[in-house]
């Protein structure tokens, strides 16, 4: 089991002449389960207890920092660090499984200073401080652990790490080094995700010799779960690589034959959108029917910036009546000040736009039609994100877990997410038109309509001054007058072409003496040729 410590009694039986570790170690063991408790030796510095969802990490986390708190006569200092500061108080700290519970106690306890074993705790300090003299720092993986940074820690508790987007500073940088008085030991916590960032500290603990890994599956804990919990989300996940990754607490690999990889999105991600984007729609993959094993009902926010890029703002997404997904839709519209709610129509979705109007009239609403299979519609989107042209504002967990694991030809596979997403990128024209353009590194101008390469910084023909200032900036080229020309391949050399030193192309034959460019004896045209007899349509 990993619940029904009797806290209470433990708690009642602190008294001033009593240790507070006596029988903590036994009581909380005999609740636990073996994977649950830290493995015997001195052979481990990390122990990593990879798990599912409800499988009792945070539970076997928070009682083992309890206990080696509590075994330590000698006061110190001890870390707490979980994805974000309010995750690491609300569920490491103050959380029914965190560590007040463990220490058998409570915030009003301690609060009102009658707590036994912790004499105070400062939120905003980010420590509590126990009456035997040792003090928890909280941090933030979001922040890189900076509360933690110099300090001289014995012990560390990381929870959720395969969330920690800055996992490399934190964990690298802050923890490694801050623990290293006592037994200088880590527990971590968390079940890892294939699409997030922090997947190569999971792939790190799991090939260090000094980590011990144990596994906590979710089915293991089915005791003190709700039976509709263990119903719904347990069994509907049964034989799915979801439930491989969410329930067994297995780190998966890229999925052979999906579209999208984890390094793909993470290669593009970033913090923050534009200010100035040019474009946002909503875009709506209707679910089909509203029932409990229905698909969710795809609702993505997408955002157009200059050059063709894009950017994935919000992923509203929900299971719901039809009616409320489009008051979702509706509120993020108006939240991103969006230009329209674009949704499919197939599959029964032609009755968003008919919904929208009774939830706003003014919304504009477009009705697209899927004539085109799922794989040939994303694919051109996927293509876009390999070239690094759209890009995830923060992490979207649920999107990146359906991108990364959706096989085009798996028939039984709907990934609402996905499919709304595809729709967002296919309405923001901009994305897809510039993918020709980029190749050769130029871009149309939106004012004027006309392409100038993208080196010159912007529209040369509504800026002739940047091309100016570009001439102006370039090196000069240096010119070996004394090389010989160098004959052209393909269709050039049929032609006796020939490229000067200078980069000059011309017909050797006509221009027996050099480059005409070079020697002054041409029109002083890049490519100058004479009028020759096949140019006038004549043989």
């Amino acid at each position: 089991m990993s619940d029904g410590f009797d806290f209470g009694e433990f708690a009642d039986s602190v008294d001033g002449d009593i240790d507070p570790a006596a029988g903590f170690r036994q009581k909380w063991r005999s609740q636990a389960r073996p994977e649950q408790q830290p493995p015997p030796g001195d052979n481990w510095r990390t122990l990593y207890l990879q798990g599912g969802r409800g499988g009792g990490k945070t539970w076997a986390g928070a009682h083992i920092l309890a206990e080696w708190i509590l075994e330590d006569p000698e006061p110190g200092e001890w870390g707490i660090v979980a994805p974000t500061y309010q995750d690491a108080w609300s569920t490491c700290v103050e959380g029914p499984s965190g560590l007040l519970a463990a220490l058998g106690t409570t915030v009003t306890e301690v609060r009102d200073g009658q707590s036994k074993l912790v004499e105070h705790w400062h939120r905003s300090f980010a420590e509590i401080r126990l009456r035997n003299g040792h003090l928890i720092r909280v941090a933030s993986a979001q922040d890189g652990g900076l509360r933690i940074q110099g300090k001289n820690l014995k012990g560390c508790w990381c929870d959720e790490i395969g969330l920690w987007d800055n996992w490399d500073t934190t964990w690298n940088e802050s923890i490694k080094f801050a623990v290293r008085e006592g037994s200088a030991r880590i527990v971590a916590t968390g079940t890892p995700k294939q699409s997030r960032a922090a997947k190569k500290l999971i792939k790190l603990l799991l090939t260090d010799p000094s980590t011990a890994v144990q596994r906590l599956r979710t089915i293991d804990n089915a005791p003190n779960l709700a039976p509709r919990f263990l119903a719904e989300v347990v069994g509907k996940a049964s034989g799915t690589r979801l439930e491989r990754q969410e329930l067994e607490g297995l780190l998966l690999e890229d999925v052979e034959g999906a579209l999208w990889t984890g390094d793909m999105i993470d290669a593009a991600r970033v913090k923050t959108a534009p200010a100035d984007l040019l474009r946002v729609v909503v875009a709506i993959d209707p679910a089909v029917t509203n029932e409990e094993g229905s698909d969710e009902t795809g609702i993505m926010v997408v955002g157009e910036a200059e050059g063709g890029h894009g950017f994935v703002l919000e992923d509203g997404s929900m299971r719901g009546t039809p009616d409320a997904c489009m008051r979702r839709a509706v509120a993020l519209y108006h939240k991103w000040q969006a230009d329209r709610i674009v949704g499919e129509a197939n599959n029964g979705g032609d009755f968003i736009g008919s919904l929208l109007r009774t939830v706003d009239a003014n919304v504009p609403y477009a009705k697209v039609i899927a004539t085109r299979g799922k794989r040939v519609r994303a694919e051109p989107v996927s293509a876009l994100y390999e070239q690094l042209r759209v890009h995830h504002v923060g992490h979207f967990t649920d999107l990146e877990e359906q991108m990364v694991s959706w096989v085009p030809s798996d028939p039984g596979d709907s990934p609402d997410r996905v499919d709304a997403l595809v729709w967002a990128c296919a309405e923001l024209k901009g994305l897809s038109q510039g993918s020709f353009l980029e190749a050769y590194g130029v871009a149309r101008c939106r004012t004027c309509e006309l392409v100038y390469a993208e080196r010159y910084g912007g529209c040369t023909h509504c800026h002739p001054e940047l091309l100016r200032q570009f001439q102006q900036q370039a090196p000069p080229r240096q010119v070996n007058a004394q090389a010989e020309p160098e004959p052209m391949v393909g269709w050039g050399a049929a032609y006796g072409g020939v490229k000067c030193p200078g980069g000059h192309t011309y017909i050797g034959r006509v221009h027996p003496d050099g480059c005409p460019k070079c020697t002054g004896g041409g029109t002083g045209q890049r490519g100058a040729f004479p009028a020759l007899p096949f140019a006038m349509g004549r043989r």
